[in-house]
């Protein structure tokens, strides 16, 4: 009994040094040969050693003996089977499964009357579930092989339709391109304004993930109901282009056109003057909507008292519909904002300043930073009379989109 014992304890020594170097086949006549040599009850000691089916060992024994007979199916080395040998693939059993698959996830499907799959989720659970009413034998797990044969995969949506665009819209970059490289070349300061998308104060989620303990992340709110006493943070943008500096305003009232020259006021004061003492003039740039859209009566009105304040003019220039996500600040300031506060719920109006300042870049950018708690009223009207008084000059080239307001007289 030993004896068979040690056999067999060798037979698995044996097996285990060979097997990774071994193809499917030529494990099978491995084992085989051991069962055969090792006599009486050899295939299910081999069995036991190796964990070889005894049917696997049993067809193992027959191809040695058809080998020896010279009866054995010429078989190219690589292969472990015959040609057509092994289960069928459930495609060549269900010659309709493929096609049938194909035409539920075909884009050009969805939304038409006689898809099985009108306005639900081509999820493959749902895939699964019409397959099998169409009478299809399959598994999440097939659906899954097939369709990454067929060359699909989840894919998110992607922002790139912009749709129509203004005709002018390259030579109006020119025309934004050409102002600021004048400005620059004079030294003069050339700054890019918008606002941030609004956020809710509170512990709220943000998206995003930053390091903590494993296993303790960070409790928030299960809704996102705004909170009446902290309300909603409103960051308007000042970046200065020459400088690689902004300032960034956290407005606690409306986003108005008021609050947005503000912004640019409090630039001015806590930064602009220093870096440019000798200024004669000034560049904005700013997208075609919102606070500072380009059709916005108050944003000029409001401009003028600033020009007259700083005594000289200012020149802007609005980037054409439909393409403020090209505006400097967004990707220079912005960005990086949401990059430093992701994952952290923005409690206060005080943690929203603490995080705007905080953001740096490894090309040096510096923010500043604080809270506007001036209350800004909405619906202001501008009159006609009121306009007037704005000393606007149009440029030759699309003067609603870029303009200069000069010092009033008056002032």
């Amino acid at each position: 009994m030993k004896q068979r014992a040690a056999k067999q304890e060798s037979i698995r020594q044996r097996y285990d040094k060979l097997k990774g170097t071994l193809t499917e086949r030529a494990r099978r006549l491995f084992v085989a040969s051991e069962a055969i040599a090792f006599g009486y009850g050899g295939i299910a000691a081999a069995s036991r050693a190796t964990g070889m089916a005894e049917s696997v060992i049993g067809v193992g024994i027959r191809e040695l003996k058809a080998i020896e007979q010279g009866t054995a199916p010429a078989l190219d080395p690589r292969r472990s089977r015959r040609p057509g040998a092994g289960r069928k693939k459930t495609t060549d059993k269900d010659p309709t499964l493929l096609p049938d698959l194909k035409a539920l996830v075909e884009s050009t499907t969805r939304g038409d009357p006689q898809s099985p799959l009108l306005w639900t989720a081509r999820s493959q659970r749902n895939i699964v579930a019409e397959l099998e009413k169409q009478g299809h034998q399959t598994s999440m797990k097939m659906v899954s092989r097939l369709l990454k044969e067929l060359g699909y995969s989840l894919q998110a949506n992607r922002k790139r339709l912009e749709g129509a665009q203004h005709p002018d819209r390259n030579a109006q970059f020119e025309h934004i391109n050409e102002t600021i490289r004048r400005q620059l070349e004079s030294n003069e300061p050339v700054i890019s304004v918008d606002t941030k998308k609004k956020e809710q104060v509170g512990q709220y989620k943000n998206a995003g993930r930053e390091l903590r303990g494993k296993g303790d992340p960070e409790d928030v709110t299960v809704h996102d109901f705004v909170d009446s006493d902290k309300g909603r943070a409103a960051p308007y943008g000042v970046y200065d282009l020459l400088e690689n500096e902004a300032w960034v305003s956290v407005g606690i009232s409306h986003d108005t056109a008021e609050f947005a020259v503000q912004s640019i006021r409090t630039w001015w004061k806590e930064m602009g003057a220093s870096r440019y003492p000798e200024a004669s003039s000034l560049v904005i740039t700013a997208g075609g909507g919102g606070s500072n859209g380009y059709r916005l009566r108050l944003w000029k009105l409001e401009l003028q008292g600033l020009v007259d304040e700083l005594g000289f003019p200012v020149t802007v220039c609005h980037l054409p519909p439909g393409t403020s996500k090209w505006n400097k600040i967004e990707h220079r300031l912005f960005s990086f904002i949401t990059k430093n506060w992701r994952g952290k719920p923005l409690v206060t109006h005080q943690v929203i300043v603490n995080l705007i300042a905080a953001t740096t870049t490894k090309s040096g950018l510096v923010v500043r930073s604080r809270i506007d708690d001036r209350t800004y009223r909405k619906g202001r009207r501008v009159s006609d009379k009121q306009l007037a008084f704005v000393n606007l000059e149009p440029h030759a080239f699309h003067g609603e989109w870029n303009y200069t307001i000069h010092p009033t007289t008056a002032a």
